[in-house]
């Protein structure tokens, strides 16, 4: 084989994984208890870790550890590119650990959801679990060889801010991306979300904001005839015409969740997330929404965003608005998290919003989820556990936020110490900053980055200058 030969075969496999952007990892399994904290139930099952040690300096180079929240761990390795972009010169091992009851680490193969088994789906257990993981990859030695950097999105920037207040003798420092740590209750207006949810269509055309803000009362009246039913039906391709009052209600909530996943995966170029969509989706939404509509003309413009929304590859047969499923994620646990501890208050006022007015009605709440899950929200627990915005005693923390995210109307975007950082990101959608680098990213997310590399840097130096003075 020619050199010639093999460089293009080098430049062809080059442009293939930079066009599949498929990451290489190998799967794991670590045996974990049931119940870190009891000492009544003496089960163990396995959580699933991803490991890419290919730029390991395994001498000395830190270990970047993902806290895996509420999904299948691939789909977090795989939209976590900020990780891999910055591993080599880091020197450093890549983990990525996948959250109990989630993907494949059912302590109960698939009984584990039941009601009398998913009582042990807890953020404390995972973080336990974290713990022990990373004990194990320390070599279970007393004082840690490599310094350890938690990274996370969302719940999962949560998880690493907690992980890092938690067990500060494990973990170095934490990059806590679009982390909502102040959403619980009393903590922030209950209307925040969907506030900023409106914000990020107004900022592309208002006659968006007043066509969705219209649409909802239209839309009730339209269905109460089957003729329309049928009508829409065949316009927006659902798979099934809204026959009652319940289907009229899904289709709604389908509708606002649409809306809401649109302004939180706002990012500059296409993805595939939570589901494939076109880059900066939003403004392809507003894009027929764009000037005053009503009636057929309104609900013709509003299918097409529909169809953006749950068919841009044009391979799904038909629009299934009755399915509660989260895109991409399989996260069918997120909803008892979020009747037990993960209390996060939702509103809307039809004022500031562009949606119907709903108030915060915890009474009911509660109800709804103990008629499901036979179990009542503890509201105070997680900022109890946790501190909420009482935290001035945690250090080597990064909150990043981006202005366009609903969720950063519960993040942290002040800094509250010189080791308790804020970066705000004012023109970066959900946890961007955590992604892989991308031509269309903004000056901010690049400028944020750099931050974030400023302050693995500056914990690195920390850690080995302890572990010098030890020696």
């Amino acid at each position: 084989m020619t050199k010639i030969t093999m460089l293009l075969i080098v430049l062809i496999l080059s442009i293939f994984n930079l066009v599949n952007c498929e990451y290489q990892y190998e799967t794991k399994l670590f045996k974990v208890p049931l119940d870190h904290f009891g000492y009544q139930r003496n089960e163990s099952f396995n959580i699933r870790y991803l490991v890419n040690d290919s730029f390991w300096d395994i001498g000395s180079g830190p270990i970047f550890f993902y806290t895996g929240n509420e999904g299948q761990i691939e789909t977090f390795a795989q939209h976590t590119g900020f990780m891999w972009d910055i591993a080599s010169s880091y020197r450093a091992k890549l983990v990525f650990a996948e959250h109990r009851y989630y993907g494949h680490s059912m302590p109960f193969g698939n009984k584990s959801l039941d009601n009398e088994h998913v009582g042990y789906l807890t953020a404390a257990q995972a973080l336990a679990d974290y713990a022990d993981l990373i004990n194990y990859l320390q070599g279970d030695r007393l004082k840690p060889k490599y310094p350890v950097i938690a990274f996370g999105g969302s719940y999962g920037g949560m998880l690493s801010a907690y992980f890092r207040m938690k067990y500060p003798h494990l973990v170095t420092g934490a990059i806590a991306a679009s982390a909502p740590v102040h959403m619980y209750p009393n903590m922030v207006p209950c209307e925040v979300f969907h506030r900023i949810v409106t914000s990020s269509f107004k900022i592309v055309n208002q006659k968006c904001v007043d066509n969705i803000r219209s649409s909802w009362s239209e839309l009730r009246t339209f269905l109460g005839s089957q003729n329309n039913s049928d009508w829409l039906k065949n316009n927006w391709n659902l798979c099934a015409p809204t026959k009652n009052s319940t289907d009229v209600q899904s289709l709604v909530d389908y509708l606002q969740s649409m809306f809401e996943t649109l302004a939180m995966v706002n990012y500059p170029f296409q993805s595939d997330f939570l589901m494939p969509l076109p880059a900066q989706p939003v403004r392809v939404a507003c894009q027929y929404l764009s000037e005053k509509l009503n009636g057929t003309q309104l609900f013709a413009a509003i299918g097409k965003v529909v169809q953006v929304y749950a068919n841009y590859t044009g391979k799904t047969d038909c629009v299934n608005y009755k399915n509660t499923d989260y895109g991409n994620l399989d996260a069918s646990g997120w909803d008892y998290q979020a009747c037990t501890e993960m209390i996060m208050p939702m509103c809307t006022t039809g004022v500031d919003d562009m949606f119907e007015a709903s108030p915060w009605n915890f009474t009911k709440y509660a109800e709804d989820c103990h008629k499901k899950y036979n179990v009542y929200p503890r509201p105070e627990a997680a900022r109890i556990e946790y501190g909420g915005d009482r935290i001035k005693a945690a250090s080597n923390i990064v909150f990043s936020n981006g202005l366009l995210d609903p969720w950063a109307g519960g993040g942290i975007l002040n800094s509250i110490s010189s080791t308790v950082t804020a970066v705000v990101i004012i023109d970066a959608a959900h946890h961007l900053d955590l992604m892989a680098a991308n031509a269309q990213d903004p000056e901010s997310v690049k400028m944020a980055r750099n931050i974030h590399r400023q302050n693995i840097d500056k914990w690195l130096r920390e850690f080995r200058d302890e572990q010098s003075k030890r020696h």
